[in-house]
């Protein structure tokens, strides 16, 4: 169904264009939209012309059209004043309107295979039969992405990204629920990894313009089949989820560069306290003072180069060695040997998560 917004928007453009004022009605004689208030009166005469045979009529200088969506009648419009010219106007205008029912129609009928498609609730069947009657090709390239904002609830973000990507986009932009806005981005022209890199991107900066301070856009992997395209979104959602936790910083996380926190994400609460327990000895990353952290962090970012990180850091590297002895010893794990560096990453992301989803149990 056309809002009474764009029914609106529509014969006001149509008016400056010919010249004619125009009111659509509902078949109950009701105005949903008009350039004239005067012709709110036209209400009863609507209402007996729907229930006539005639397609098109003159009453009391005005002319009626009926506009049907399917064999069915929906509006009535009408045209103010006589003359031919006024007759001609209006069935053009009549024209406009039933084709864009069948344009919003289709728009809704393809909305809703698309959150079909993403929440699996076709058969494959019915994946490739409905595809066929909208119109959708089954073999291009495609890659789903989720869009989150800190105001989605307060504002129209699904209008602003179906703006954004353009009426005539190959792309699907739709939401399966009130937080977020997924777009299933066609890339039949060959783009690559780093071109939706730039293209989520510059998405963040449009909202961000729009007065959106928080926006992250996850994506999954990229499916060369239609049915393919909800494992792309469950892989977007992951994203997300995932990279709220270890990449907070950034603002576009692809699936395929989450890495070893898609593993930890995976893992169950009592088994990730275990295993803290094992490695820290009951202890936790939280007792490591400010400096050891740093230091840590530092010597992970370098590779385990005792030297480069000893440089950023403005010490000697004597002293770099003494923290490493001491974290050595308290914790009996050596960051200078490879297995033990690896053991203690993982024990801080595994800490990393065990806080973020105890966040959501207060």
């Amino acid at each position: 169904m056309i809002s009474n917004q764009i029914l609106q928007n529509t014969i006001e453009g149509l008016k400056s264009i010919a010249r004619v004022e125009l009111c659509v009605m509902d078949i109950d004689g009701k105005a949903v939209a008009m350039t004239e208030g005067e012709m709110e009166k036209c209400g009863k005469s609507a209402a007996e012309f729907a229930k006539s045979p005639a397609d098109s009529q003159e009453i009391q200088g005005y002319q009626y059209f009926k506009i049907f969506d399917e064999q069915q009648l929906e509006y009535i419009l009408i045209a103010g004043g006589v003359g031919e010219d006024v007759y001609m106007v209006g069935k053009m205008v009549a024209f406009q309107i039933q084709n864009l029912l069948v344009a919003y129609k289709e728009r809704f009928d393809k909305d809703n295979f698309i959150k079909n498609l993403l929440l699996d609730n076709l058969l494959l069947v019915d994946i490739y039969s409905r595809a066929k009657k909208l119109h959708i090709q089954t073999d291009v390239k495609r890659v789903a992405l989720i869009i989150e904002t800190d105001n989605t609830k307060d504002s129209n973000v699904l209008e602003i990204m179906r703006t954004y990507f353009g009426s005539n986009s190959k792309d699907f932009i739709t939401a399966v629920d009130e937080n977020n806005v997924i777009v299933v981005k066609d890339l039949s022209e060959g783009e690559s990894v780093k071109e939706i890199d730039k293209n989520a991107a510059a998405v963040v900066a449009f909202l961000q313009k729009e007065n959106f301070k928080k926006v992250r856009i996850a994506y999954g992997t990229i499916v060369s089949e239609i049915k393919e395209v909800s494992r792309s979104y469950k892989e977007a959602k992951m994203a997300l989820d995932v990279g709220k936790i270890f990449f907070d910083e950034r603002d576009v996380i692809a699936y395929s560069e989450l890495g070893i926190g898609r593993l930890i994400y995976q893992l169950p609460i009592p088994l990730c306290k275990m295993f803290i327990k094992e490695i820290f000895d009951g202890k936790s990353p939280d007792d490591f003072d400010e400096e050891t952290l740093t230091t840590i962090n530092k010597f992970f970012e370098n590779s385990l180069n005792v030297s480069e990180t000893s440089r950023q850091l403005f010490i000697h590297r004597n002293t770099l060695v003494y923290r490493l002895d001491k974290l050595q010893k308290s914790t009996g794990l050596d960051l200078r040997v490879f297995e033990d560096a690896i053991t203690f990453k993982i024990a801080l992301m595994v800490v990393k998560y065990m806080k973020y989803m105890e966040s959501f149990e207060y």
